[in-house]
C-alpha cells in the first residue's frame, strides 16, 4: 500500500483483541511490509520490508563473522539423488519439495529438486574441500531463498519461498561440533534481545520435534501476544549422520581417517512475523529503535508562507541528525499532519518530530515516542544527545514490557486440568513430561499444545508427568505455536 492510499485509508485496524490473525495480517499491509505473490504461498517484500530483512541480515552477518564464519553460495537446483542418498533427510521433507522435471524444452534425465535447505548439496562438496584436520574447522554461511511448498500459506511466517541463511559446519570431534552448534544459538538468542527487544526461551527439542538428520536439536523460542510460541532459531548438532552419506571426512591427527562432525543453524524472514507479533499495538507496527529501518521522521507543520521556512528547519535538523548516525526521514508530501501521524505510527518509526512556527521560535521540537505516545519538548540544539537516549529508552522499554509478559504468561501447573485450562488461555506451561513420543504425541492431539523445547535454564526435578503420572525428571515447555 502507498503511502498516499494510507493516508486515504484511516481507518481503525482491527483490534488484537478482537481478532489477532486478521489484526496481523493488517498490520502488514498498513506498515507496507509485503504482499501476496502471483504464484501460490508466494511473498513479495517491500522495501521497507526488505529494509528491515536488510537489517536483520547486515547484523547477524557481522556477528558470524567475529565467530570465524565465512559466506559462501550453493546452488538453487539440486540433483534428486542427492536428497534420496539421505532417507531419513528426505522423507522429513518430501511433503514440501518442489521438482523440475523439464527445463530447456526436454524433459530431465534427472530431476532437480528447488533447494528446501541445502544440507545435500553442501555436503558433498565438502566431501571434496575437506582432506586432513588441518582443514577444519569449516564454517561457511549462505544467505539464500529457500522453498518449501506451503499448504497454510502466512506472510512471513509461512510462505512457499522465503529468505534466511544457513550455516553448514564441520569440526574434529562431537563435543566441539557440539559446543559450537550452542554457541550459534546463543549467536540468535543474543540477537533477539540486544535488537529485537525479544527474550526467548532456549533449550533442547525432543526427538520427535528433532530437525530430519540431526543428533540433537536447539532453539529458541519467543512468546507472541496472544501467548502462541514463535520458533524464532534453531542450531543443530549433526553428528556425523550427514558426514558418512556424503563422505565427508579426514585424516585425523593420529593419521587415520574419520568422519567430520557437523552442525547447521538458520534463521529466517519468519523473524519479521515474530517482531510484529512481539511488540505492535491496534495503531499499527512497533519497531525497536535497534532494528528499525528509520528511527526518526520528521513533520514539518505549516501553511503557505511558512512552509518554506519550517522545511528549511527540519532540512537542517535531518542533516545534523544524518551526520550522527542516525536514519531519518523528512516527510515533504502533501496533506494534513494527522493523515502523516497516522502514516508514521503504522509504519512504526521509533520517534516522531513535529515542527511547527511556534516551534522553530522557540528552537525547539515536539517529540513523540512510538511505543507510548508520550510527547516531550526538546531544544533543537540538544536533539544529537537527546534523541539517542530517547531511543535507548523506547528500546529498553520494549524489552521490559515484553519480559513481564513473557513472566505472567508463563505458569508452573501440576494437574491435567489446569494444565488443559493453562493450555486453553494460551500460556506458556511448564510441566512434568514421562519422556515418552506417545504422551508427547496424545497431548498434542488432545490440546494441541507441544513440546516447544526442554529449558536450558529448568533445573532438574523429580515429579509425576502431568498427563500419564508417571515418573518425570524435570519440566519442559509446551504451548501453542505458529
Amino acid at each position: 500500500m502507498s503511502e498516499q492510499a494510507i493516508k486515504n485509508d484511516e481507518k481503525a485496524l482491527t483490534t488484537r483483541a478482537a481478532d489477532f490473525n486478521q489484526w496481523y495480517q493488517e498490520i502488514i499491509v498498513v506498515a507496507d511490509l509485503a504482499e501476496h505473490g502471483p504464484s501460490k504461498g508466494s511473498m513479495i517484500i517491500k522495501p521497507y520490508g526488505y529494509a528491515l530483512w536488510e537489517n536483520i541480515q547486515r547484523i547477524l552477518d557481522l556477528k558470524f563473522k567475529e565467530v570465524g564464519v565465512e559466506n559462501a553460495y550453493f546452488p538453487l537446483l539440486i540433483p534428486e539423488s542427492f536428497l534420496n542418498r539421505e532417507k531419513e533427510h528426505v522423507e522429513g521433507f518430501a511433503p514440501e519439495l518442489a521438482v523440475v522435471t523439464e527445463a530447456g524444452g526436454k524433459k530431465l534425465d534427472e530431476p532437480l529438486v528447488i533447494r528446501p535447505t541445502s544440507e545435500t548439496i553442501m555436503y558433498d562438496a565438502y566431501s571434496r574441500w575437506i582432506h586432513s584436520y588441518r582443514d577444519l574447522p569449516l564454517l561457511i554461511n549462505q544467505w539464500a531463498n529457500v522453498v518449501r511448498w506451503e499448504l497454510r500459506p502466512r506472510l512471513f511466517l509461512r510462505s512457499t519461498e522465503f529468505l534466511w541463511q544457513e550455516g553448514h559446519t564441520v569440526h574434529e570431534t562431537a563435543e566441539e561440533a557440539d559446543v559450537f552448534a550452542r554457541k550459534m544459538l546463543e549467536v540468535y538468542k543474543k540477537f533477539l534481545v540486544e535488537y529485537l527487544a525479544i527474550t526467548p526461551v532456549d533449550g533442547e527439542k525432543t526427538a520427535t520435534e528433532r530437525f530430519a538428520g540431526a543428533a540433537k536439536t536447539y532453539t529458541i523460542e519467543a512468546m507472541m501476544q496472544d501467548g502462541k510460541a514463535l520458533q524464532a532459531g534453531t542450531s543443530h548438532y549433526l553428528a556425523d549422520h550427514f558426514a558418512k552419506v556424503f563422505g565427508v571426512k579426514f585424516l585425523n591427527r593420529d593419521n587415520q581417517e574419520q568422519y567430520g562432525e557437523q552442525t547447521s543453524w538458520g534463521v529466517s524472514t519468519r523473524l519479521i512475523g515474530g517482531l510484529i507479533m512481539a511488540h505492535s499495538d491496534d495503531k499499527g507496527l512497533v519497531l525497536p529503535p535497534n532494528i528499525a529501518p528509520l528511527k526518526v521522521v520528521i513533520i514539518p507543520i505549516g501553511k503557505d508562507e511558512e512552509k518554506e521556512v519550517v522545511l528549511e528547519n527540519a532540512e537542517k535538523i535531518s542533516a545534523e541528525l544524518i551526520a550522527s548516525g542516525l536514519t531519518v526521514k523528512i516527510d515533504k508530501t502533501e496533506g494534513r499532519p494527522g493523515q502523516k501521524f497516522f502514516l508514521w505510527e503504522a509504519k512504526g518509526v521509533p520517534v516522531r518530530l513535529e515542527i511547527g512556527p511556534k516551534d522553530m521560535a522557540n528552537k525547539s521540537v515536539v517529540a513523540v515516542r512510538r511505543d507510548t505516545g508520550e510527547k516531550t519538548v526538546l531544544q533543537q540544539s540538544k536533539l544529537v544527545v537527546a534523541l539517542p537516549k530517547l531511543l535507548s529508552e523506547i528500546q529498553n522499554n520494549l524489552l521490559n514490557v515484553y519480559n513481564a509478559r513473557l513472566t505472567e504468561n508463563t505458569v508452573r501447573v501440576d494437574s491435567w486440568e489446569e494444565f488443559k485450562t493453562a493450555i486453553e488461555n494460551n500460556k506458556f506451561v511448564m510441566a512434568h513430561w514421562d519422556g515418552t513420543a506417545e504422551t508427547e504425541a496424545t497431548i498434542k492431539e488432545q490440546t494441541n499444545a507441544t513440546i516447544r523445547c526442554l529449558p536450558f535454564n529448568e533445573a532438574p526435578e523429580v515429579g509425576e508427568c502431568v498427563f500419564s503420572g508417571k515418573p518425570s525428571k524435570s519440566r519442559v515447555l509446551f504451548a501453542k505455536a505458529y
